[in-house]
């Protein structure tokens, strides 16, 4: 597979394919890159962080090595200042190597992860649309524009390991699983988890 290199923003939350995620920029390196994405219609990869700080360092720092690619759908400017993007994740991909520029942006060489299948969702789980559809509709204008394929286990679990109040390992393993089924079977306790929690409120 071809190998392709891009900018990294790696950060201290997950993204998945398919999915939204809005992102505050004001650190020099990433408004570079972010004009630079916009300008020329290109994707950033954004990556787990391991360890070492988000922004305003120039520490290494140590990344997860399976991400998503994002590609910037909307931007604009807050009433602080500071340039606000919406990311809409695309393809997974696997990183081969990295490396840090003088300017403090990484920049990734990686390859592609081939796409899940669209796949129908168990019976076990046809529950779940239901309760995601209800979940997504009250998530307001970051979900409004997305596509939806509640029909479709590989999307369905993308979106509860997104929504879902896990922490980011868990998030990162449901990134990393190859099988949208493996990703609804671990999900399923954690949704029950809450789903209890809530009964007894």
């Amino acid at each position: 597979m071809t190998a392709l290199t891009v900018p990294l923003f790696p950060l201290r939350t997950v993204l998945f394919p398919g999915g939204p995620m809005p992102l505050r920029v004001f650190e020099p390196r990433y408004l570079d890159m972010v004009s630079d994405c916009v300008k020329h219609d290109r994707v950033f990869g954004i990556v787990l962080l391991a360890e070492g700080p988000e922004v305003g360092s120039n520490h290494p720092t140590s990344m997860m090595k399976v991400g998503t690619l994002a590609k910037i759908v909307d931007w604009y400017q807050g009433a602080d200042g500071l340039l606000g993007i919406t990311a809409m994740g695309t393809d997974k991909f696997r990183m081969l190597a990295s490396e840090r520029r003088a300017d403090g942006l990484n920049v990734g060489k990686i390859e592609l992860l081939k796409p899940e299948p669209a796949e129908c969702v168990p019976d076990q789980y046809q529950h779940w649309p239901e309760i995601l559809r209800a979940v997504v509709d009250d998530l307001g204008k970051l979900y409004e524009t997305i596509d939806r394929h509640y029909d479709d286990a590989s999307w369905l679990s993308f979106r509860f390991a997104e929504v879902l109040p896990i922490d980011m390992e868990q998030r990162q393993q449901c990134l990393e699983m190859e099988n949208s089924v493996e990703r609804l079977h671990f999900l399923q306790p954690l949704l029950r988890q809450m789903s209890d929690a809530q009964e007894m409120q």
